[in-house]
Formats: C-alpha cells, sequence, structure tokens
C-alpha cells in the first residue's frame, strides 16, 4: 500500500519540523530503553562479531575473515565445505567444524591500523604496517642496501611525519592518508569517478612541502563541487559495521531502532551488516528526511533493499501511529492489538473502499473482531469483510449520489440495485467491480465469492447499525436491512479419489516427479503427501508436525499430532511402517539441515520445537512449517502434469474414511480416528449405501487393537499401560476375520471362504480371537464347567474338569482385564447376545487372541490396571 504519513503537529508549529521532531523523540525514548543494547545508539554500529542475529565472523574457529551473504563461513571456508561435501557426500557439518583449519587473515575489510612511526597516519601497507611515506622510504632502502633488515632500518626512523586529520567525506571514521584529506580507499574511489571539483596536490608536493615541514595546498577546479563529493558518496565498506554518519537524526534513529526490532523478532531472516549498508547509502543518496520517504519507490529496489525496507517500515508504523491514526491513514495494524497472523502481513490496507464512512465501520469491525476474546483463528474473515466493502463502495461510487461518500443520501433502493448488479454477477460468472486478482486483473465473481460478500458486508453494516455507529454518520436504516444474507454453503462431500486417479497418485514415479520438480529444495512435498494418504489427516495437522512426531510403543509405531481444529492436542495413531522409516528420514534431513546452519546438533529443547516441514524463509530457529500455499501450489502444478483432473489433497481424507467404512469400520470409528467433531461430520466424510453395509457385514469383519497381523495380541494391560495408549492401540482398522461361536477366526483362507482344515474346531485354535461383545457369552460358558464340576461324582473328576477348563478361564480373566484396560468392561458387561446389527460396535473391534489372553498373572501377581 502506499504510504501515508500523518502530521503530528499543531497550528502553531511547521508541520513537517514538528512531526519529524516528536518522531525523533519517540525514537529516541525508545532507543534509551535498559533493554537496548548500547551499540545500536551509535552513530558507527559496531557489531559484536558472535552477535546472534547480525554476528559477522566466520564459524570456524579462530577464523578471523567476514562470512559470505548465504552461509556462516567465509568464502574460503565455504569453498572448502563445498570441495568437502562433494569428495565425502557423508561429511557433516559438525566435523568439518571442527577439522577446518582457520583461513589466512589479510584484513583488507577492517579498519588499517596506524603507522608504526607515525600515529597520526594510517598504514599503507597491512603487513609492514607503515604509512605512504615511510613506506617510501623503505623500499628506496631495500634497493639501496637489501641486506640491511626491517627492524634495524625502522630503529633509525625516530621522526614522525604530521597527521592529514580524518577523511574529508563525512560518513567516513577513517585517517586521511594523503594532503587531498581523503582516506586511501576515498582516494581510490575519488580518482575512479572522475575526480568531482578537479581536487589535486601541487606539483612535487612532497619535496616542496612535506620534507620541509609545511603544509601541503589542494588546488580545486570546483571546491564546491569537490564538498558536495564528499558529503554525499558512501562510507568504506567494513566487516560488522553500520555507518549511519551523515545521515538526518530521524533517519540514524530510524536505523537504529529497526536493527533493534529485528533482532526481537522470533521469525527474521539474516540481514548481512553490508546489505543494511547499502540501504543506508541509498538513504543517503536520496538524501531522505524519513525511512518512510523510501515507500513509494520499494517495489523498484533489489530484492536485499525491499525486504529490509519493508520489515523497516513495519516497525515504524507500529511506533509512529497509533490504533485512531491507523484508522485515519486508512489501514488497520493487527499488532495494535497483540494479533500476528502467520506469514502474512500485519498491516491491512483498507484504502481500496473509496467511501470514508464506509472505510471507518470496517476499521471497527475488524477491530471488534481482533478484540473478542477468542480472535479470528485466521485470515478468512478479515479479508471477506473487506471483500464485501471494497465491491459495496464501487458500486456506491459509480451509481449513488455523489459517488455515495455522503450515507445521509443513501436509502433501501441503492441498496437493492446493489443486490440485483451483484446477484447478475453470480449468475452469470462477471468481474468483480473492485476486487482485484493477480496482476491487478478484476476478480471473477462466482457462487462462492458472491455469498461472501452478502453476508460479509451485511454483518459489517449490521454491527454498526446495533453499535450506533449508522444513526452517528446518519446511514438510513433501511439501507441496512434491505442487504439480504448470501445464505449458508450447502456442505458437500467432497469425492474420494477414484481408482485410476489414486494409481496415479501413489505411483513411484509420479511421486519421484513430485519430489524432483516441485521441490528441488527438498523441503517434504512427497513425505506429506503420503503421510496424509497413509493417515487422513488434515493438510495442516502433517504440514505443522514437530521434529519428534513419531515414536515406537511396544512394537508399534505412532504419529503423534495436534488436532487444533477440534481441540484435540498431542493425539496418537497408529501409522505403517513403511511411513515410519519415511519419517524417520525426514527426521534426520531436518537435524542434517540445522547442523548444517548452527554447526551443532539442537539440544533436546530445540528438538522438542523443531517442525519437521521446516520452511527456509524468516525461520532462523527451525521452529516455522512450510504453509498449506506452499505445499498446494506443488501439489496442484503435479496434477496438471499428470492430466488427471482437478483435485486437491484433502480429499486423501474422504478416500481413507470411505475405505475405512467399506472394510467394516463403523461411524463412531472413523469418527474417533480422523478426530471429527461429531458422527454427523464423520458421515459427510464417509457416504456409502446402506445395501453396501449389509454386503460388508456379510462378508467381513474389521477389527483389532492395532494388530499387525491378523489374531496377534498387540498390547497385554500392564500397570504403565494409560487409557490414552490403549485407545490408540485399539484404532487399527485394518485387519480382516469373520465371525465364529464366541469369538472370531482370523485365519485368512478361511475369511476368503475356504474350508477350515481343523473341522471349525474353533475354540482350540489359535487363529480364534475373543472380542469385549462375547465376554458374557464366555461368562456362561464358565458357568456351565463350574456347575459340571459341583456335580461331578468325586474330586478327582473335579479337579480334571476344573484343569481341562483353566486355559479358558484364563483368558476369560485377560479379556476382562483388556477391557477394563480400555474403560470398556462396564459396556460390555451390558451388551447381551451378539446381533448382525451389533458388527460395528466398537466392543467388536477389540480383538484378542485366546492363547495370548490366557497368559494373565495369577492373583499374587496381577498387575494394577490403570486408565
Amino acid at each position: 500500500m502506499s504510504e501515508i504519513l500523518l502530521p503530528l503537529h499543531t497550528i502553531a508549529d511547521p508541520p513537517q519540523r514538528r512531526e519529524g521532531r516528536d518522531r525523533l523523540e519517540i525514537l529516541t525514548a525508545l532507543l534509551g530503553g535498559p533493554h537496548v543494547d548500547p551499540f545500536f545508539r551509535e552513530a558507527l554500529i559496531e557489531v559484536p562479531a558472535e552477535h546472534p542475529v547480525f554476528g559477522w565472523l566466520c564459524r570456524v574457529k579462530d577464523c578471523y575473515h567476514s562470512r559470505s551473504n548465504s552461509r556462516d563461513l567465509c568464502h574460503p571456508h565455504k569453498a572448502e565445505w563445498e570441495r568437502g561435501r562433494q569428495a565425502d557426500p557423508e561429511l557433516t557439518r559438525r566435523d568439518f567444524l571442527r577439522d577446518a583449519t582457520p583461513a589466512k587473515f589479510y584484513g583488507r575489510l577492517g579498519e588499517p591500523p596506524v603507522c608504526r612511526i607515525c600515529p597520526m597516519r594510517p598504514a599503507r601497507h597491512h603487513g609492514l604496517e607503515l604509512c605512504l611515506a615511510h613506506l617510501g622510504r623503505w623500499k628506496k632502502v631495500c634497493a639501496t642496501k637489501p641486506s640491511l633488515a626491517f627492524e634495524d632500518w625502522l630503529g633509525t626512523q625516530t621522526e614522525p611525519f604530521h597527521g592529514y586529520g580524518d577523511c574529508r567525506v563525512a560518513s567516513c571514521q577513517s585517517l586521511a592518508s594523503s594532503p587531498l584529506g581523503l582516506c586511501w580507499v576515498h582516494e581510490t574511489r575519488y580518482a575512479a569517478e572522475g575526480r568531482p571539483g578537479q581536487a589535486m596536490r601541487p606539483p612535487k608536493w612532497f619535496n616542496r612541502y612535506e620534507m620541509v615541514g609545511r603544509p601541503v595546498p589542494t588546488l580545486y577546479g570546483d571546491k564546491a563541487e569537490f564538498h558536495r563529493w564528499c558529503k554525499e558518496t558512501h562510507p568504506v565498506s567494513r566487516a560488522g559495521t553500520i555507518n549511519l554518519q551523515g545521515l538526518p537524526p530521524l533517519v540514524r534513529a530510524e536505523f537504529q531502532w529497526t536493527l533493534f526490532a529485528h533482532t526481537q523478532r522470533a521469525a527474521r531472516t539474516y540481514w548481512p551488516t553490508w546489505w543494511v549498508q547499502q540501504l543506508v547509502n541509498l538513504a543517503r543518496e536520496r538524501r531522505v528526511g524519513s525511512l518512510t520517504e523510501l515507500a513509494e519507490e520499494q517495489s523498484q529496489l533489489d530484492a536485499r533493499k525491499r525486504f529490509i525496507l519493508h520489515e523497516s517500515l513495519t516497525e515504524l508504523r507500529i511506533v509512529y501511529f497509533t490504533k485512531d491514526e491507523t484508522k485515519e491513514a486508512g489501514y488497520i495494524e493487527t499488532e495494535h492489538f497483540g494479533v500476528k497472523f502467520p506469514q502474512r502481513n500485519s498491516n491491512w490496507d483498507l484504502t481500496d473502499v473509496p467511501q470514508r464512512w464506509l472505510r471507518d465501520l470496517l476499521w471497527e469491525n475488524i477491530a471488534d473482531r481482533l478484540r473478542s476474546a477468542k480472535g479470528p483463528r485466521s485470515t478468512g474473515p478479515l479479508d471477506n469483510d473487506r471483500r464485501s466493502c471494497v465491491e459495496l463502495g464501487a458500486f456506491l461510487e459509480i451509481t449513488a449520489p455523489g459517488g455515495g461518500h455522503d450515507p445521509r443520501l443513501l436509502d433501501g433502493e441503492h441498496m437493492e440495485r446493489f443486490v440485483a448488479d451483484h446477484s447478475r454477477r453470480i449468475r452469470e460468472n462477471l468481474p468483480a467491480l473492485g476486487v482485484r486478482g493477480h496482476k491487478g486483473k478484476p476478480s471473477t465473481v462466482t457462487e462462492s465469492t458472491g455469498r461472501f460478500v452478502f453476508n460479509h458486508a451485511r454483518q459489517v453494516l449490521r454491527s454498526a447499525l446495533d453499535s450506533g455507529r449508522a444513526e452517528d454518520i446518519g446511514l438510513s436504516r433501511k439501507f441496512i436491512v434491505a442487504l439480504p444474507t448470501g445464505g449458508t454453503p450447502t456442505l458437500k462431500a467432497r469425492r474420494p479419489f477414484p481408482d485410476p486417479v489414486a494409481r496415479a497418485l501413489a505411483d513411484q514415479t509420479n511421486l519421484d516427479l513430485l519430489a524432483a520438480r516441485y521441490d528441488p529444495n527438498n523441503h517434504g512435498l512427497r513425505d506429506a503427501w503420503e503421510a496424509l494418504v497413509f493417515t487422513g489427516r488434515r493438510a495442516n495437522e502433517v504440514l505443522k508436525l514437530r521434529l519428534e512426531c513419531v515414536s515406537v510403543h511396544r512394537r508399534v509405531p505412532f504419529l503423534w499430532h495436534d488436532q487444533t481444529k477440534v481441540g484435540n492436542l498431542d493425539e496418537a495413531i497408529r501409522i505403517p511402517e513403511t511411513l515410519y522409516l519415511r519419517l524417520q528420514k525426514r527426521q534426520q534431513i531436518t537435524l542434517d539441515r540445522f547442523e548444517d546452519r548452527h554447526g551443532r546438533p539442537p539440544t533436546p529443547k530445540e528438538r522438542a520445537e523443531l517442525a519437521l516441514f521446516p520452511s527456509r524463509n524468516h525461520n532462523p530457529k527451525g521452529t516455522i512449517s512450510i504453509s498449506y500455499s506452499f505445499f498446494h501450489t506443488g501439489f496442484s502444478s503435479w496434477l496438471e502434469d499428470l492430466e488427471i483432473g482437478a483435485w486437491v489433497p484433502h480429499q486423501a481424507r474422504h478416500t481413507l474414511a470411505t475405505n475405512l467404512l467399506k472394510h467394516g469400520a463403523g461411524l463412531h470409528h472413523i469418527k474417533k480416528y480422523l478426530g471429527q467433531v461429531s458422527q454427523r461430520m464423520a458421515e459427510h466424510y464417509a457416504k456409502v449405501a446402506s445395501s453396501e453395509i449389509d454386503e460388508v457385514l456379510e462378508r467381513l469383519w474389521v477389527g483389532g487393537p492395532g494388530s499387525a497381523s491378523p489374531g496377534k495380541l498387540l498390547v497385554s494391560p500392564d500397570q504403565d499401560m494409560t487409557k490414552a495408549d490403549a485407545e490408540a492401540m485399539a484404532l487399527d482398522l485394518a485387519r480382516n476375520s469373520t465371525p465364529a461361536e464366541g469369538g472370531f477366526c482370523t485365519f485368512q483362507p478361511v475369511v476368503r471362504g475356504d474350508a477350515c482344515p481343523w473341522n471349525m474346531d474353533c475354540h482350540n485354535c489359535d487363529k480364534f480371537v475373543m472380542s469385549g461383545a462375547d465376554l458374557l457369552y464366555w461368562r456362561r460358558k464358565a458357568e456351565q464347567w463350574r456347575t459340571l464340576a459341583e456335580r461331578a461324582p468325586d474330586d478327582a473328576t473335579a479337579d480334571y474338569l476344573h484343569q481341562v477348563f483353566e486355559p479358558t478361564a484364563r483368558a476369560i480373566d485377560g479379556l476382562e482385564s483388556a477391557l477394563a484396560a480400555l474403560g470398556l468392561l462396564e459396556d460390555a458387561l451390558a451388551l447381551d447376545l451378539r446381533r448382525p446389527q451389533d458388527y460395528f460396535h466398537r466392543l467388536w473391534s477389540l480383538a484378542f487372541r485366546t492363547s495370548d489372553l490366557a497368559e494373565t498373572p495369577d492373583d499374587t501377581t496381577e498387575l494394577e490396571m490403570t486408565e
């Protein structure tokens, strides 16, 4: 948006002078705070070499070179690192830094030392530390007496020459190296730029003046031109130094404050000091009185200057403008309300709304949203508020009296005409009046955007009516109530992927294409997509995974994630071994990149905060994940290459839900597994005809508490097991079985319809499992055996019956213990008689192998069950 600077002045003071003085006072007060590092208050900012934000020293120990732009290594070590990685791809950053030796230091980018003999003159030769005059003497001596040692000659030089003072360039802090009054670098630059003003030394100046102790005069062709060049030329670039000398006080304070504010950002980019110096030089060259004067040409600057200036202007807006002043300027600053949306600017331009009264109502409505207790979760409502007012304002400017700028002239007829016009645009897909899309082209009005315009414009105006703001500005109630609602969208479940599309999206060649062409920097688009397919998570739940998101419990891999949409944090679901291994590789890539950037492995606290898919921008700590827009852009382009139609990543969630339902999972399973708000939402994701459900009931049953193979007991309840762990185990819905008497058979040939090789001796077969729904069946069976034992003719027969039934009794005890661990024992006892309509009940999904259930501890060693 264009910058609008508000005058902070009274009638008695000149506006510009008062405005600058007020802003300078504010910044000076802020910079004087105890939390601001003292070096930020200087005109010559000398950044410590190891500063955590602006540090400039090479990371290799004892290397005193400044780092390059893209890495924390100097140019020699950067080249050495690249050669080492080419020779050994397994070379780690930590090993390289441990074995690297310091590069030879020349010190050309630092301030030159003073002459050993003349303390008021800079050394021309950095190694010998001699000024120009004494360097010439030493060279002459070397020509005549080559055997003379330097130290011996140095002892004979006891008379220093006088100095030339400081360099005449206003922004230079170096000593002048010649009678011209310029340091060596600026004298060289002066000659290269054509010697403006034709300043020069007189002929034979050394012998005629210097040798006899007379001051050397300076000859000028145009003295004023020379002094102008000295005032405007840039300072010498020095490593770790930001030179603000020669800038107006306000501009200098603005740079000082924005540099400090940059250190306070958690999500920030790296600003090399020489990049900042380039922007300082531009401000000096343009002779600006404030950085805000550069806002108009911001888009014309190169990328380095542009993003530094953009962040600087953002920080200055927060300081310069109060909430009410931003309203006057035509934008709203979300950080004034303590809100900062991720990967969005904090200032929202509202100047596209032409009418001031409508723009003020929009500002107040957005402010109310930001002040609310919950606040908006995303920028969607704010974007739609702005869109609706832009469209309404554009229409009023064309058709309403006086361009709609006087709200007292508007009535219900004007709103009805707007509704009719916008409805036609929705119906005919015509371009919008005010909203602009990509490259400034008018955005097309769709049914969805049209509904947003009606609903949000109505909300803005109704809020003004309820708060009394409409009455204050004279806006007619008829104008407001004439705007209808846009209605609510019909919730249409997205279709699951058809089989050809699903095969294309899972094909290894196509997946390699996604990684190679649309993720060249290996952000992890392929890994994120495969995680979406395997788990059915929401896209942002996968993209925002933390580094430590996978773990193995009792040899079962789990994925831990946050379902922030429904408020479930740190939820665990089972994942296949293949996905677990892929995410492990992604973890290592993320760790390697952290080590590559910092030269060390992350601390335990840093590991806990690292993102699994970290963004490369504004992310020094690796805690910010790649955005959904980045993922969706790559995914959409990939689909265009595959030529399989228009699909979205979220349809992987619908596909998984439908497949779960078709394989026997109940809606309550899907609700739990996918993290749905309600069972109705689960129905929205998984739709299948009742005839298909009946077919599933007749053909197979998918259950089991997460068994890796049919009938295998995954967990034996013990004192270390929590209810959350048990419930996570119970969510595996990928195993097939078939009903049998008192339980289920997991022998796959029988499940597929073949004859049982053991003549259906189910109760003695290790492939037989018992479910929670069969608990009462087995309790009756136990009661029956006890009755038989009690009726035995003698004790030996009774003991024999008890011995025969002992494995079954232990299996029943194990089943009860397992159900108690899950908190389902009471539900199991309340369920009597198995019915076909109960096949999808949660209790039928908890399958345990009878041989494993029999391995329960006796009463003396029984472990305490915990939830």
